[in-house]
């Protein structure tokens, strides 16, 4: 499973990128989204990657995230008690079936995109116009997008 958060603004962004992150549902800047690793997704993801970050999520972080951002219709918390009413034993639980790919967070009615705010002692050295490869923030994090995501959270 891919994390995929916007890092940059629509000001002076071309139509088709700002269609892309319409279609991933990432409006503004510091929200996230769990993407399956699919040829579709990926082509979405090289299109939008000087505009935002990515990476492999893992359980733990995954959980964590569910845990303090998740959201369900009404934009109220996701609690341990609707999880149980879903058959799902908690948190833990979840971020397993997701990343196996066994369970889809829109037909447990869960909401797809996580607002997230600044991370905390800010971004890397090099800005968000530069990309990872080379001290920025933009592009492939592979593994350190959940050091990234902890700070957000």
């Amino acid at each position: 499973m891919i994390a995929l958060v916007r890092i940059r603004g629509s000001i002076d962004v071309k139509w088709d990128i700002k269609d892309t992150f319409r279609m991933l549902n990432l409006k503004v800047c510091n929200q996230a989204v769990l993407l399956p690793e699919n040829d579709s997704t990926k082509g979405m993801i090289q299109k939008v990657q000087d505009y935002s970050t990515f990476g492999q999520i893992n359980e733990k972080t995954l959980a964590k995230l569910l845990e303090k951002r998740g959201r369900i219709a009404g934009n109220k918390r996701l609690t341990l008690e609707f999880l149980k009413g879903k058959k799902i034993s908690g948190f833990d639980a979840l971020a397993k079936e997701l990343i196996a790919g066994k369970a889809n967070l829109r037909k447990l009615e869960i909401k797809p995109v996580f607002r997230l705010a600044p991370p905390k002692k800010g971004f890397e050295r090099q800005g968000i116009k530069k990309p990872f490869t080379v001290g920025g923030a933009l592009g492939n994090r592979k593994e350190k997008i959940n050091e990234l995501i902890e700070r957000m959270m």
